[in-house]
């Protein structure tokens, strides 16, 4: 493990330095001493070092507080003041900006960075993908670790040694199997990793980090930023997507975030509901680095964001590194030797050694949930080898258990026992459609060095409710139509109640409790309202205070040094008797005129 030691240049006792650890994508480990003044970027730049790496814009590092809360270390800002836990910090080393075009990345090295995040993507579900598509970049995967296909050297299950996806069927390790032994034979590691980059990039899901919340409705959703712009899952359907040059602002106010931009000429406002205020702010930002990365054609036109509404001042933050074009302008200048690429092996990364446990699905970096076996559904795929998903979108066999409606705590699926899935093996009518939205979310995982068991709650945990569970409760609704029509009767008697209690309520409370209601159910007059209370409240606090302090300048004899002083400047001399006498006399007339008038009465 290698030790290196920062200085500032001001002097520092050794007792003030701090031990990091930053963990990188293989799962090898760096550490470093630090001065408590040293900022991000020398962390950066010593991992980037340590790979002999110049493309080092699209990555970053990230850390987890002690609140379970996920961020990027600011390079801007000193370590010690980021960093909420305990020393020493642990961190890890992390693909921050996706490529949009993996082919324009001029070193091997930085291709092979991306490979390991892209293959980190693949095992946590990530990345979703048909059938397919599944095996063929587990085809890749195999063939730039393990070379040609050699009967001697591999038994006719050697797939199966290798975990790449968190459950994998027999069906799938052979179409790995078979593409590995017939299309990608001669293809050195470079190469075939190459090939892995391209069929990524093509997917939905290449380069989103999926942040769990919920729309106005209730419903789960993940957002993530890519290099076209914002996007919006629910279940396993995209059902936004945003271009970046029609966003026209993200913020953010508690635990809401608003996505406020142009669709179809008409302006759009997003609303989501996030499960903590400082996930909505990591959020934010992260939203605020993807748009100045991707949008700017320079990083002078990066202009500071802030999350302030109308009367007050809120959150500011302004992305500091380099854009895309910039990035691949100074790519395209390099003119050194490639360096040489140190290519980790399997048995090498501790990741790869825990993934045999198959209780244990997450290793450093669960951002979603874990998508149903490929067991549970692989079996519906048509001829062509495309899997058959609800609303015909695709998804990969990466991941066990998922809901194919978006509330945060729902789930249709429920994940198959060991024998279950033995038999789902030797029947084909199982299966089921996959969604995001199942899969276990646990930002704190992304810091631990062994896998995560995921019975532990997963996202029911975000947004955990006293009552019954609702995914149990929606499980229940599809698996039984009695349930459904008993549910329906039940809801139309509700609704009849509710609208006969609103008639009552109307003739009794006029046309005031109506307007209220109104206002109750208008999410963003409710916003407005609140907004001007606070305005009101500033208001009057800032005239409480001055209102007394000018009344004790203007009438009051108290010979104070300070007071005194004020009295003889010549602003206040002019406001006196300029303005504040003609408004006294002014004020005493109407008064005297008023008690004339009421004593001749």
């Amino acid at each position: 493990m290698k030790m290196l030691r920062f200085r500032s240049p001001s002097i520092r006792s050794l007792d003030q330095e701090v031990l990091c650890t930053i963990r990188l994508l293989d799962d090898s480990e760096i550490s470093c001493s630090i001065q408590r003044d040293t900022k991000g970027q020398f962390l950066l730049d010593h991992v980037c070092n340590h790979y002999n790496l110049l493309e080092k814009d699209y990555f970053g590092i990230r850390y987890v507080d002690p609140e379970r809360q996920r961020h990027w270390l600011e390079p801007n800002k000193p370590v010690v003041r980021q960093m909420k836990t305990q020393q020493p910090y642990t961190m890890c080393f992390r693909m921050k900006f996706y490529p949009n075009e993996p082919m324009k990345i001029k070193e091997e090295l930085t291709r092979y960075l991306l490979y390991l995040q892209l293959k980190r993507d693949i095992y946590h579900g990530r990345l979703l993908c048909p059938f397919a598509e599944a095996a063929y970049l587990g085809a890749c995967i195999i063939q730039a670790e393990l070379g040609d296909y050699d009967p001697e050297e591999h038994p006719s299950d050697y797939i199966s040694d290798f975990k790449l996806f968190p459950k994998q069927s027999l069906k799938l390790e052979r179409k790995i199997m078979e593409i590995h032994k017939n299309e990608l034979r001669g293809q050195c590691a470079s190469f075939a990793e190459l090939n892995m980059l391209q069929r990524a990039h093509s997917l939905e899901t290449y380069g989103v980090d999926p942040h769990p919340c919920k729309d106005f409705t209730g419903s789960t959703a993940f957002l993530g930023f890519t290099a076209t712009g914002f996007v919006v899952f629910q279940g396993n359907k995209r059902i936004h997507l945003l271009k970046w040059v029609d966003v026209s602002k993200l913020k953010f106010e508690g635990k809401t975030f608003y996505v406020i931009g142009i669709q179809k000429e008409k302006k759009l406002v997003l609303t989501f509901h996030t499960s903590t205020p400082a996930a909505c702010k990591h959020l934010w930002k992260c939203g605020a680095e993807n748009q100045a990365f991707y949008k700017c054609a320079k990083s002078s036109q990066i202009k500071t964001v802030t999350s302030s509404n109308i009367f007050f001042k809120g959150s500011r933050f302004r992305y500091s590194g380099r854009v895309a074009k910039e990035v691949i302008e100074a790519s395209s200048k390099i003119k050194r030797e490639p360096p040489a690429v140190r290519r980790a092996q399997f048995g090498q990364s501790r990741s790869f050694n825990s993934l045999s446990h198959k209780n244990l699905i997450m290793n450093m970096e669960p951002l979603v949930p874990a998508l149903p076996s490929p067991n549970e559904y692989e079996e519906t795929a048509p001829d062509n080898g495309v899997v058959a998903v609800k609303d015909s979108v695709p998804l990969s066999p990466l991941k066990p258990s998922a809901p194919p409606r978006v509330s945060m705590e729902t789930s249709t699926l429920r994940p198959q026992t060991p024998k279950a899935e033995d038999e789902a093996q030797e029947d084909d009518g199982a299966g089921g459609p996959l969604t995001i939205s199942e899969l276990v979310y646990s930002p704190c995982a992304s810091m631990l060095s062994t896998p995560v068991d995921d019975s532990q709650g997963g996202v029911d945990l975000l947004f955990s409710s006293p009552v019954q569970s609702p995914a149990r409760m929606l499980r229940e609704l599809h698996a039984d139509p009695d349930i459904q029509a008993q549910l329906e009767a039940e809801r139309e008697r509700d609704r009849v109640y509710e609208r006969t209690r609103l008639a009552t309520r109307s003739r009794m409370g006029g046309v005031l409790t109506s307007s209220l209601r109104l206002l109750s159910s208008n999410e963003r007059v409710n916003a407005c309202v609140l907004s001007v209370a606070r305005f009101v409240a500033v208001v009057m606090g800032v005239l409480l205070v001055t209102v007394p302090t000018l009344l004790l300048l203007l009438e009051s004899d108290i010979d104070v040094s300070f007071l005194h002083e004020i009295r003889q400047t010549p602003e206040f001399d002019q406001f006196h008797y300029e303005y504040y006498c003609p408004f006294r006399r002014w004020i005493l007339c109407k008064i005297s005129m008023a008690m004339e008038n009421l004593w001749s009465d």
